[in-house]
């Protein structure tokens, strides 16, 4: 799977480090004092990724545990995002990492330990604090591999009023379906239109794989966040969101749905170059965008507040409560 293996030498020893160089195929390890000192320093285009991929194995330095902007999550509670791993086993057209790190190769963090300690120290002050993984990379995708679930799990069982979301894209489920079902664990998936999902979720599972991972978690008793965002437009859009929201309606009932985003697709400056250097023809770089409330670039706001409204009265009908669904990243 890597062509080379970076792994630094204090964490050598760490059993999260034996568990993946045991699992993993490589062709060469090379021990290093700090992943910082190599990864990133020189350019690497992303696409690279495809051909000539490298992983980096060590410790999260610095922040471990960032509060996250407004609009991130839902309700009023305070939420943060914790890092894990940098970069992703998939390759979406509209993925802000092609333009956030230097390469695409990927980092794996095994302090986890450290990360459940800083946890610790802000549920003491706010008990109801949401943690998020799954900002810089799929949290399942590899999950198989780094084995650090449980010990997460252990950890929001004794603090039953955190919750923790894992963001993904994958059908690796194993792991969570490995433990009961807690209720303030949610398993949260990206969705799109199944065209959308052909097109633009390269490397991707299939939306329609990713809505049988959802009914076997949900018939095993656990707790589902959805996302739709980013959304990009379509030819057909009314009909095939409206499709998808009915097949998803079907196997999520509203009791175990913790809470729907919805969100068009959005990029910075930078970002929105690599994706028309990395895929030229993606009908992503057809639209005219317009810089938006916060800098970014998206559809202009009567346009996406159309989409985001459409998508909403869609939930609606399919009666799940408008109160836990929010507008991701939104100034309002």
């Amino acid at each position: 799977m890597f062509n080379k293996v970076f792994v630094e030498k204090s964490q050598i020893n760490n059993p999260y480090t034996q568990n993946i160089l045991q699992k993993i195929k490589y062709e060469k390890k090379v021990e290093i004092d700090n992943i910082e000192d190599i990864w990133g320093k020189v350019k690497k285009p992303y696409l690279q990724k495809r051909t000539n991929l490298n992983l980096f194995i060590g410790r999260k330095k610095g922040t471990l545990l960032k509060e996250a902007p407004p609009a991130y999550g839902h309700g009023n509670e305070k939420h943060f995002y914790f890092i894990h791993a940098y970069n992703c086993i998939y390759e979406c057209q509209y993925c802000y990492l092609q333009g956030y790190f230097n390469t695409p190769d990927l980092v794996l963090f095994v302090n986890h330990d450290e990360i459940i300690a800083e946890m610790e120290k802000i549920v003491q002050d706010n008990p109801d604090t949401w943690f998020h993984a799954g900002e810089f990379s799929d949290s399942l995708a590899l999950s198989h591999l780094t084995d650090e679930y449980s010990a997460y799990y252990e950890f929001f069982k004794k603090y039953p009023e955190a919750k923790l979301e894992l963001r993904t894209k994958s059908v690796n489920i194993k792991k969570v379906l490995g433990l009961a079902p807690l209720p303030n664990i949610y398993t949260s998936f990206t969705l799109s239109s199944e065209q959308s999902g052909k097109v633009f979720d390269v490397r991707c599972p299939s939306v329609s794989s990713r809505l049988k991972a959802i009914e076997q978690l949900v018939t095993n008793g656990h707790r589902i966040g959805i996302h739709f965002d980013p959304i990009i437009y379509e030819e057909n859009f009314k009909e095939n969101y409206k499709q998808i929201i009915a097949k998803l309606s079907d196997i999520l009932p509203n009791n175990q749905m913790g809470y729907i985003s919805i969100g068009v697709v959005r990029f910075t400056k930078d970002v929105y170059k690599e994706v028309e250097r990395n895929y030229p023809d993606s009908l992503i770089t057809k639209f005219d965008y317009s810089k938006s409330f916060d800098g970014k670039i998206r559809y202009n706001r009567p346009m996406r507040r159309w989409i985001m409204n459409h998508i909403k009265e869609l939930l609606i009908q399919r009666e799940y409560n408008p109160e836990k669904i929010y507008f991701c990243m939104e100034e309002d």
